[in-house]
């Protein structure tokens, strides 16, 4: 039966075949690769074996009178033969032509080899169906090659360029580079004639293969993302050198925006009567985060700086007599009493000078040694602590979320709002803190409501910085309305 239905008309059961292939392989979704190569090429299959068993051979040209009722359909049968099989072998490349693991990156080559495949598909169906002599027709087309060619050089030039780029592979979809000529950002599409590269600004950068071809390549993202940055920050020369690097050492610690591992570097690169010349190297996990680390960086080590009694020296281009410079001998370091912290603090900046020397006046001086626990998670602390010198680390459970340096806050969360600590804080260092209790906040809170709002708004933004996707209990998770309400009412009692 089945014989009688493939073989008794073969061209009409093969053109029957090939047109239901097609229909059934664009109804199939895109998204499954693998089933629509399968089904390609079971109709491919069958329509070879009607071509054999009906004698029929699609290699070669069978001449045939243009009288011939069967002309047509010899023609149609055998175009979609060979169109069949193009297709069969475009799914193969398409799926199994992939370089080192990354199809997206293979797609201008496999572009390159399936336009191969069609040219000679073409080539085939002209040669064994229409029977076109396709050695001289290629070579009397050599002038209209030439001609093609010359009007489309830089087309080409792009064309080959992005062949070249793509088995070369110096960058990769996603990957962060720079050019010789300033041009920076992520690569976000590579096609035939051009990449395309998101720079810093949000901007799309959209470079000629030939161009990109022509320029030197750093690729920022291999073997990881992780940049180096340095800064050279200059300090009056009023310390040892050894104590001036270990001042910077410790501001380098005490940042939370750069990598821990491999560690920071200090090194000293320059020594004179006017400045200690002293460069900072450290990474970033990206480069989208230099602009973060660096001002977080810049800010630790004038806090540092300060708690250290360090001055910055002079710029090397200023121009100043030499005996108004300061030295070890008659330099006047900053003060750092707790007056300086509070006029320092922003959520105290509201106040007056009265205010805050009387809020100064009612500190208290507290020490912790390296290694001590100052106040463990879920704990509460009754008082205010000013950190006057020293690095704190707030990890929860064995998780690092955080460190706090000379300037920053900590245990307002009990003190204002009754709540527990988010996190453990430990001492890396030796720590100094200034501690102000309940008591001297009473009067400020009741006499302006605009700092409790503050300080409110304040708490949610760093239980928010230490959670960090942390599963943290609920009452960690406060709005700053909620907050608010909460200070209030301690504070009312």
């Amino acid at each position: 039966m089945i014989d009688d239905v493939l073989f008794g008309k073969p061209l009409i059961s093969l053109i029957t075949v090939g047109f239901a292939g097609i229909i059934i392989w664009h109804l199939l979704s895109r998204q499954r690769p693998t089933t629509r190569l399968v089904v390609q090429i079971l109709f491919f299959a069958v329509m070879t074996l009607i071509l054999v068993g009906s004698g029929i051979e699609p290699h070669r040209f069978q001449g045939y009178e243009s009288e011939d009722p069967q002309a047509l359909l010899v023609i149609v049968a055998k175009s979609l033969w060979w169109i069949h099989l193009a297709w069969a072998v475009i799914g193969f490349i398409r799926l199994y032509l992939v370089l080192e693991g990354s199809p997206r990156e293979a797609r201008l080559l496999q572009d390159l080899v399936i336009g191969v495949v069609y040219i000679g598909m073409a080539l085939s169906v002209m040669a064994f169906v229409f029977g076109v002599p396709i050695g001289t027709l290629v070579a009397t087309s050599g002038v209209v090659a030439i001609i093609l060619g010359l009007a489309l050089q830089n087309t080409l030039a792009d064309v080959f360029s992005g062949i070249a780029l793509t088995l070369g592979r110096p960058y990769i979809i996603g990957d962060w580079i720079l050019l010789t000529d300033g041009t920076e950002g992520r690569v976000i599409e590579s096609n035939w004639r051009a990449t395309h590269i998101l720079t810093g600004a949000n901007n799309v950068v959209v470079l000629p293969n030939s161009f990109l071809a022509k320029l030197g390549l750093t690729n920022v993202s291999r073997p990881d993302e992780s940049h180096l940055l340095i800064l050279t920050i200059r300090i009056a020369p009023t310390r040892m050198p050894a104590s001036i690097r270990h001042v910077m050492a410790t501001a380098l610690a005490s940042c939370n925006s750069i990598v821990r591992e491999p560690p920071p570097v200090v090194a000293l690169k320059g020594l004179d009567a006017t400045a200690l010349e002293v460069e900072l190297q450290f990474r970033v996990t990206s480069p989208s985060q230099r602009a973060t680390a660096r001002n977080e960086v810049l800010d630790l080590v004038y806090r540092h700086c300060k708690s250290a009694g360090l001055l910055l020296a002079v710029p090397a281009a200023a121009s100043v007599l030499t005996n108004d410079l300061p030295i070890e001998e008659n330099a006047r370091p900053p003060r750092v009493t707790p007056l300086e912290l509070i006029e320092a603090i922003p959520i105290f900046a509201t106040l007056t000078s009265d205010e805050k020397q009387k809020l100064a006046e009612t500190t208290a001086v507290r020490e912790f040694r390296k290694g001590d626990v100052i106040v463990r998670e879920g704990e509460m602390l009754p008082s205010l602590m000013m950190v006057r010198a020293g690095i704190i680390a707030a990890r929860h459970g064995d998780e690092e979320r955080g460190r706090l340096a000379p300037g920053d806050v900590f245990g307002e969360t009990g003190l204002l709002a009754g709540m527990q600590e988010v996190c453990t804080l430990e001492a890396l260092t030796p720590v100094t803190t200034y501690e102000i209790d309940q008591k001297a906040f009473a009067p400020l809170l009741s006499e302006r409501p605009a700092l409790a709002e503050e300080i409110a708004e304040d708490l949610a933004s760093r239980a928010e910085r230490f959670r960090d996707n942390a599963a943290l209990p609920p009452e960690h998770a406060r709005s700053a309305h909620a907050i608010l309400k909460t200070i209030r009412t301690i504070f009312k009692a």
